[in-house]
């Protein structure tokens, strides 16, 4: 009987929640209050998602302040051009450098004239002319930055162990994850005599993409793993080592499979060549699209927070915000380990003798 009440207590006072919570949503639908808070969700998403020439860390919209700093415009534009980011004023100004004019448009800079006009084509793409562009932007400040501290971890772990056996400092927490990374990843994947020569790049790779992931969780506004083109440079970096370590048997099971009749060999060659194209194209794809995701659904779970107009919805929101950012921290290792996991992988399908594949 108790529990009978119970369970008709709380559906009711659930009922209560949803028809308050939709009637207010049908209240403000369509406000121009709701409107804008949407369209600052909106923009909140896109500042953390997103690349910019500026590192802004909060904005004050009513007073069309933002609390940053600038960062340095490098483009190559028959000679190169230095200046700074501040110059754009977000956007909304004409940058002018040595008699020539730029305008930052969608995020991307194009040269234009002194009213910063912008042209667009039968397909809305803007017709003027895209100077190289070799800008320090936010992503890039951030590599820089995870680098240095990367650097200065390691070194001094290196001198911590001149001194004596035992580690200290940061190699303490250093240390084990090394061990793991070669006595779990390297070994098994790429053999006891070879695995040394890849030690450095599966450390870096993995480090590198998992410090960038726990930064992305910051409220920095930084989202570098979630840039298609920090993750293709890393694909491609494996493809290449993959490539280059190949040896005879690597590509005679490639472009001559062994131990199948000659139509077979002949059918499975292009399988084969596309499959050498399609691990690296997937590296790429998995780290950006989980890291991607993760994002879009933690940034617009917090955005709702705002949304809903009654304090059990944004109670309930922020409570699922902070259980996603818990497995987000989980996802930032995961796919750190799965990239160097993969790559130690593919280094060992490349390196593999004749008689270690039988």
């Amino acid at each position: 009987m108790q529990r009978s009440f119970l369970v008709k207590f709380f559906t009711i006072l659930l009922l209560g929640f949803f028809t308050n919570a939709q009637a207010q949503n049908d209240e403000h639908e369509g406000s121009p209050e709701e409107v804008s808070l949407k369209t600052k969700i909106k923009e909140s998403i896109d500042h953390h998602l997103l690349d910019s020439y500026d590192f802004i860390f909060f904005s004050d919209t009513e007073k069309n302040k933002h609390y940053g700093f600038p960062l340095p415009v490098i483009l190559w534009d028959d000679g190169f051009h230095l200046f700074s980011s501040s110059k754009f004023h977000h956007g909304e100004t004409v940058a002018e450098n040595n008699g020539n004019f730029y305008k930052l448009y969608h995020n991307k800079i194009y040269k234009t004239d002194v009213e910063g006009t912008i042209t667009l084509d039968d397909h809305h793409h803007p017709t003027q002319v895209k100077p190289l562009d070799f800008s320090i932007t936010k992503s890039v400040l951030m590599i820089i930055i995870t680098g240095i501290l990367m650097f200065f971890a390691f070194a001094g772990m290196a001198k911590s162990f001149k001194r004596g056996p035992i580690v200290t400092g940061v190699g303490r927490f250093l240390e084990p994850i090394i061990l793991y990374i070669r006595d779990d990843i390297a070994i098994p994947n790429i053999g006891a005599k070879k695995y040394k020569k890849y030690m450095p790049y599966l450390l870096t790779v993995f480090f590198f993409v998992w410090f960038l992931n726990l930064f992305g969780l910051t409220p920095l506004g930084v989202n570098v793993t979630g840039n298609i083109a920090v993750t293709f440079a890393l694909a491609l970096i494996t493809f290449i080592i993959t490539q280059f370590s190949g040896n005879a048997n690597y590509w005679k099971h490639i472009f001559w499979m062994p131990g199948v009749p000659v139509p077979m060999k002949i059918i499975l060659a292009p399988i084969e060549l596309l499959g050498v194209i399609i691990k690296p194209f997937a590296l790429m794809i998995r780290l950006y699209a989980n890291i991607m995701a993760g994002h879009i659904v933690l940034m617009s779970l917090i955005g709702l927070i705002f949304v809903f107009h009654n304090w059990i919805g944004s109670s309930l929101t922020f409570v699922l915000s902070f259980a996603i950012s818990i497995i987000e921290l989980l996802v930032a290792l995961l796919q750190a380990y799965i990239f160097t996991m993969l790559s130690a992988l593919y280094f060992g399908f490349a390196v593999e003798e004749h008689d270690e594949a039988h």
